[in-house]
């Protein structure tokens, strides 16, 4: 298969062939270890409904989540816990996502499968990536909002623009606020509670 840099590749997973798993949680675990067998290093690989969406990292992406990630440490200190691109199952059928950051609540632990719980985090960021953008505002909006995540921030290089979503209620977001580039994001009144600067946030 031949992989484009320049875009993400979605696959569809019925023509995979593998035995019907019996639980959601198992069916993941085969098809994230057969994937990360088949393809390269340097791909974030996320199912989403059943639909594998493989996005390569780019310097844009990952400075703008370093951005992110340091705000959070800055704000909680060094122990909170932050995760990125780090395999977190959602509710829903094969939903294992992977956010550019999440930061879950004190006192957060791992479920008997050794898993990061959805129910634990408080904030999810993600950066837009070419072809991801109908994903970040479309398809994870919609299962991060149904999961009751609290805040969910997107950040978008090529528009110069975040948009932070709060308030989840009955599968979506009841609050929406855009923010430019180069202006605070005010989060002090959410479970976060915390200002995130974006005037250093890179241009794509």
């Amino acid at each position: 298969m031949t992989i484009s840099l320049e875009r993400t590749e979605t696959i569809a997973t019925d023509g995979m062939e593998m035995a019907e798993p019996t639980e959601n949680q198992q069916h993941l675990d085969g098809l994230f270890e057969r994937l990360e067998e088949a393809f390269p290093e340097g791909y974030q690989i996320e199912i989403i409904g059943g639909a594998i969406f493989m996005t390569p990292q780019r310097d844009v992406h990952w400075l703008t989540i370093r951005h992110i990630v340091r705000a959070l440490e800055d704000r909680f200190g060094m122990d909170v816990l932050v995760l990125s691109d780090v395999r977190i199952d959602f509710p829903g059928k094969e939903n294992g996502l992977c956010p550019d950051v999440a930061k879950f609540a004190d006192g957060a632990k791992k479920d008997d499968g050794g898993r990061w719980r959805h129910q634990d985090i408080e904030l999810i960021a993600e950066v837009i990536s070419q072809g991801t953008s109908v994903n970040d505002y479309g398809l994870k909006k919609a299962i991060y909002a149904e999961a009751g995540i609290p805040v969910y921030v997107i950040a978008d290089p090529y528009t110069g623009r975040c948009r932070v979503f709060t308030n989840p209620q009955d599968g979506d977001y009841k609050d929406d606020v855009t923010v430019p580039y180069g202006e605070p994001i005010d989060l002090t009144g959410t479970v976060v509670d915390l200002t995130l600067d974006t005037d250093k946030f890179p241009r794509d």
